[in-house]
């Protein structure tokens, strides 16, 4: 047995000995778009709150690399085609639907990678460290269904994280550019909770005599 198959077999182990945990785990992993949306919605909040473009900027990469992401991971899954432990080893009882694709690499830990990198982009404070957090709970989630192998959780997590900070590195420029536009135009009040500054120069006092 490889120290990769006695892992996820331990870990499927404690699944099948802990049936308290089967909904929240269940949950989790299929309603983690949802937590995703919150930990966005968050980040958005203190974007705006900031007024900063480069915050904004990053807020609005955030999305935007979770997707390039999965346009990255869907063709690779294909090329792949590895199938799910839950499917090829009899010891592995899954924990609600194997599913039919390709086990690697795992979508949720992608996305997972992705997110994560946009919220350390907009902070570093207790936002950023929730997500992360969340992030690994929900790529765990999948090993403790026992529908991906530990590599295909890792392999998604690094490879969610290196594609959008790859891109943000790309366009990084171009985003806090359209961002610092955007708080110039009437949108301003979406994006920033504080009011533009204004140089108003201070009339000289007239003196007469």
């Amino acid at each position: 047995m490889t120290a990769e198959l006695q892992l996820l077999t331990e870990i499927n182990n404690f699944a099948q000995s802990t049936p308290w945990l089967h909904l929240p785990m269940l949950l989790l992993s299929t309603y983690a778009m949802v937590v995703y949306v919150v930990l966005w919605v968050a980040a958005f909040w203190i974007a705006r709150r900031r007024a900063s473009p480069s915050t904004m900027a990053a807020v609005i990469w955030a999305p935007i690399g979770v997707l390039l992401a999965e346009l990255v991971s869907h063709p690779l899954g294909q090329a792949v085609g590895e199938k799910r432990p839950c499917r090829t080893m009899p010891d592995i009882v899954a924990i609600g639907k194997c599913g039919k694709g390709s086990s690697f690499p795992s979508d949720h830990a992608v996305v997972a990678g992705a997110v994560v990198v946009g919220l350390l982009l907009v902070s570093r404070q207790l936002l950023a460290w929730v997500g992360v957090l969340a992030a690994l709970l929900i790529a765990f989630s999948r090993l403790y269904l026992g529908v991906h192998w530990p590599h295909d959780t890792l392999g998604g997590l690094v490879l969610g994280v290196a594609v959008s900070l790859a891109g943000w590195l790309v366009v990084r420029v171009v985003l806090t550019r359209l961002a610092a536009g955007l708080h110039r135009t009437p949108l301003r009040p979406l994006l920033a909770s504080t009011p533009a500054r204004t140089s108003a120069a201070t009339p000289a006092t007239q003196v007469s005599g």
